[in-house]
């Protein structure tokens, strides 16, 4: 082996160190899944500790996976079809998105302690770091960002 192949070997092995932990699943929406859902962020949370030294604490996993419910909950709830579940992490920041078949947009409603229902965008909104939701082609996806730096000097 030259070195040039040595190099190029040792630089590949390098990209492949710093790539984020993905992880991804679709749901049917049947019985069960939305408790499937928050097991998959589950054992990605531990992985991400376990592979990416990422510091979560027990209030940013618990805001991680409430995340995942609300979100999943309304993909569920507002979509006719399968949704997809992705989850992308490094010991800076965890992107939690979820893909649906529906173009309708999540619309976040004004506080409103006595409406029933309708409270889970603004859950959302007030643990994600950022929040955002647009159109693709199968329909829509909804990213909330958790920024675990920012969150580190917070607490």
């Amino acid at each position: 082996m030259n070195e040039r192949s040595i190099i190029g070997t040792a630089l590949a092995a390098l990209a492949d160190s710093v790539r984020p932990l993905r992880k991804a699943a679709e749901f049917s929406g049947d019985p069960g899944c939305i408790a499937e859902a928050r097991q998959l962020a589950v054992r990605f949370l531990q992985q991400l500790e376990a592979e990416w030294f990422a510091v979560l604490g027990d209030r940013t996993t618990g805001d991680l996976l409430l995340v995942v419910s609300e979100l999943v909950t309304n993909a569920e709830r507002h979509s006719h079809g399968p949704y997809l579940l992705e989850l992308e992490g490094t010991d800076r920041q965890v992107l939690v998105t979820v893909y649906d078949s529906s173009s309708t947009l999540p619309h976040r409603y004004d506080q409103d302690p006595g409406r029933l229902g309708g409270h889970g965008l603004e859950i959302v909104h007030a643990l994600a770091d950022r929040l955002g939701a647009e159109r693709v082609p199968v329909g829509k996806r909804v990213q909330a960002v958790f920024d675990l730096e920012r969150r580190r000097v917070s607490t």
